[in-house]
């Protein structure tokens, strides 16, 4: 069984598709509506769940860009989940994010890996030190932006920065640690006043603790970053000339996907997922070589 945190933050519609397409009785799902998007979005999904008794929603919060909310929104979610029952590995989506693989391929391949956390995960000063701000620099989030001082902190005594991406596949043990155990609480307080937290936060605990299970840097996801200005990078929206690409795809999932810009492209990821197996999986996609 699997446990899904979905960020929405706006196209309720395209949300139910995705739904639709990753929902199965035997998992438990939450969800997280921004904040920003107002009052509409949230009471449109919340009666869209009512039939779903293994689904439920956590509290909307504001989830700022490059702020420590981010995190919140993922620890609530986690925290949910665990509350709702059994579930071997927790994957988090955003809105617009879809999969490649029907649920029983990908249970079968989370079957096949139960001991490994699947998360892009590099030393962050080696590997990207053009980033070390973000952690090096004391920011403050306010209620509708990140506030960057100037001022600069060391980093957290005896630990090492790692950074990735927000998106992750982790073990029910994980989410454990990472919620419950005191020892984290310092990663907490640091993170609260870094700069885009999501994308360091959970690779640095990992990294740092005593995690029994195997690390693989890879997030299962099949994205296409793109150039985008101050941003640097951005997942490009694929559309219907990316289908026999996505549907090629070894990863599990996809993002991102725009139903305003090309729609016609989930309609045939759909009709795909139809059709698949349990025993197209590829269990063995990836190996201990992957290894963080």
């Amino acid at each position: 069984m699997i446990g899904y945190l979905i960020l929405v933050h706006r196209y309720p519609d395209q949300f139910k598709r995705l739904f639709k397409a990753i929902y199965d009785e035997k998992n438990h799902y939450v969800v997280h509506v921004d904040k920003n998007s107002g009052s509409n979005l949230e009471d449109d999904i919340r009666e869209f769940l009512l039939p779903y008794p293994n689904a439920d929603m956590i509290r909307s919060e504001k989830a700022i860009w490059g702020g420590y909310s981010l995190v919140d929104a993922e620890l609530r979610g986690m925290e949910r989940l665990l509350e709702m029952g059994p579930w071997s590995h927790f994957i988090n989506l955003s809105g617009q994010d879809f999969p490649l693989k029907p649920q029983k391929q990908i249970l079968a391949f989370l079957n096949a890996n139960l001991y490994r956390e699947f998360i892009k995960v590099q030393h962050q000063d080696e590997h990207r030190p053009d980033t070390m701000h973000r952690v090096s620099e004391y920011v403050v989030e306010l209620a509708d932006s990140i506030r960057r001082t100037g001022y600069s902190r060391p980093f957290l005594e005896n630990a090492i920065p790692y950074i990735g991406n927000q998106w992750m596949i982790v073990t029910r043990g994980f989410c454990e640690f990472v919620c419950h155990d005191p020892s984290i609480d310092r990663y907490k307080k640091f993170y609260q006043n870094t700069l885009i937290a999501d994308e360091g936060f959970f690779q640095t605990v990992m990294m740092n603790c005593v995690v029994e299970s195997e690390i693989v840097s890879d997030d299962l996801r099949m994205i296409d970053w793109i150039a985008d200005g101050d941003i640097k990078l951005r997942p490009r929206t694929y559309q219907h000339a990316d289908a026999v690409e996505l549907k090629a795809s070894a990863n599990l999932f996809a993002r991102k996907f725009d139903q305003t810009v090309d729609g016609e492209i989930l309609s045939v990821l759909e009709r795909h997922l139809s059709n698949q197996t349990v025993a197209n999986v590829d269990t063995a996609r990836l190996v201990p070589a992957n290894a963080a």
